[in-house]
């Protein structure tokens, strides 16, 4: 009888084991192109893959009308961390839905193009209590922001009491979300998303600006691990950098990034997190071809990072992609030429170049490349380095002769050529313009775009 109670025991536990998990139910009120949804982890500017599931498509009829929705769920195990959580439906573009998850069951419903403003929890204490301070603590700020911009453009209106009264109005919802999520997972993020408003209402724009931007990141805990791994600082700082400091000015927008970064960086003292920040910006510039602050990021931050800390190879491979971006000084290389051997950067035979890389096995350049010289005859300030990339040397000995007065420079191994592979070079023809000083002035797609460049020097 005794060994009975021990084996129903254990197959008690066995059953308890098995029912363990959790469930995240999601309903799409509209449907998309893909069958998959993915769901990651965040960790910082990372996302890490859990798991992948269908989406179950069906028709339903509302108010008489047929409508597509998606519905899929994910089964997570006992042992699931406590975090921040991405589900990604869409694969070329945007299209995903972040939600906290804390050992309970999560269902939701969002429509596929719009996810961020429809979300709606039905299910998840965390996940309901932070949508619906969101959506009070937002309607709220934005009374806020509404009296703030009236005082500003008419500075005769008296909106002091009115201004007090909403501030106090955010204040004490804000109290009341503290205090109810005392101990749950979401309350840093209900602490950190209050905007730091300032007591009295501004009365000038640069009033207003500089309290938003001085007061940013007040009642942000840079250090707070559910913080950390989530998007909420990435998209902050994103914010703060890339859309609060703006100015027309090219030379100042400049110097605004660099000191925008500067404050991120004084806010970050766990270096882990901040080497990901780092290569998080350094990304993002890349993307905007702001060369000046990918330098000024390496250089400032990433070369000060602890050694063990620093990603030789993202280095390498960041600096490589940007070496021929416009800006740069076109990475120099040498051939010999009528038995003298010649280097890119001390050429001095004129005031702008036409670095082209093509092929005679490629169609394109064989109708291009003679167009081309044609148009130039007659523009003696610019000159043809012409980089072959070839097999052998037999067509290209053939062609050149037909186009004179150019520098003409054989690369073999085709696609594997080094100098090839430093230009990043992945089709032919591609042209750069280079100015005096073998500086990248342009990078046209095509020979008309080149063309139309030429004719503006």
């Amino acid at each position: 009888m005794l060994q009975f109670k021990k084996l129903l025991a254990f197959i008690f536990l066995i059953s308890s084991f098995a029912n363990a998990q959790y469930l995240v139910n999601a309903t799409m009120t509209n449907t998309v192109d893909t069958d998959w949804v993915m769901l990651y982890r965040i960790e910082g500017t990372s996302q890490h893959f859990i798991q992948n599931t269908t989406i179950q498509k069906d028709t339903i009829l509302i108010e008489g009308h047929k409508q597509e929705i998606g519905s899929f769920q994910f089964n997570l195990p006992a042992s699931t961390k406590v975090g921040s959580y991405r589900i990604n439906y869409r694969t070329k573009e945007a299209g995903f839905v972040d939600f906290i998850f804390n050992k309970e069951n999560i269902r939701f419903t969002f429509h596929p193009d719009y996810p961020e403003q429809t979300v709606l929890f039905s299910e998840s204490d965390e996940n309901i209590v932070y949508r619906n301070y969101l959506t009070q603590i937002s309607n709220e700020q934005q009374r806020l922001d509404s009296l703030q911009i009236t005082a500003i453009r008419n500075p005769n209106f008296d909106l002091k009491t009115a201004y007090k009264k909403s501030l106090a109005t955010i204040n004490t919802i804000q109290s009341k979300y503290l205090d109810s999520t005392r101990n749950m997972y979401v309350k840093p993020f209900i602490k950190a998303t209050l905007r730091a408003n300032p007591p009295e209402i501004k009365t000038t724009v640069q009033d207003y600006m500089s309290n938003i931007t001085s007061t940013f990141f007040d009642n942000m805990d840079f250090s707070n691990t559910a913080l950390k791994n989530s998007s909420f600082l990435v998209d902050r700082i994103t914010d703060y950098i890339f859309y609060i400091n703006y100015s027309d000015d090219a030379e100042k927008q400049q110097k605004i990034y660099k000191n925008s970064v500067e404050k991120v960086f004084t806010k970050i003292n766990d270096p882990i997190f901040k080497k990901d920040i780092i290569e998080f910006l350094i990304d993002q510039f890349e993307q905007n071809s702001n060369i000046k602050m990918v330098d000024h990021l390496f250089k400032n931050y990433f070369d000060k990072l602890p050694e063990t800390l620093q990603n030789k190879k993202f280095k390498e491979e960041k600096l490589k992609l940007l070496a021929t971006k416009i800006g740069r000084v076109a990475p120099n290389f040498s051939w010999t030429e009528n038995g003298k051997k010649l280097e890119l950067a001390k050429l001095n035979d004129a005031e702008n170049y036409v670095l082209v890389f093509w092929s005679t096995s490629c169609s394109h350049c064989l109708k291009e490349i003679p167009v081309l010289h044609k148009f130039l005859q007659d523009k003696n300030n610019i000159k043809v380095v012409a980089f072959s990339l070839e097999t052998n040397d037999f067509g290209w000995k053939n062609m050149k002769v037909n186009l004179p007065n150019w520098h003409h420079v054989l690369g073999l191994n085709k696609w594997e050529n080094k100098i090839a592979r430093t230009y990043n070079i992945n089709a032919t023809p591609t042209y750069f313009v280079l100015d005096a000083n073998k500086k990248i002035i342009a990078n046209p797609e095509e020979l008309k775009e080149l063309e139309a460049f030429i004719d503006k020097l």
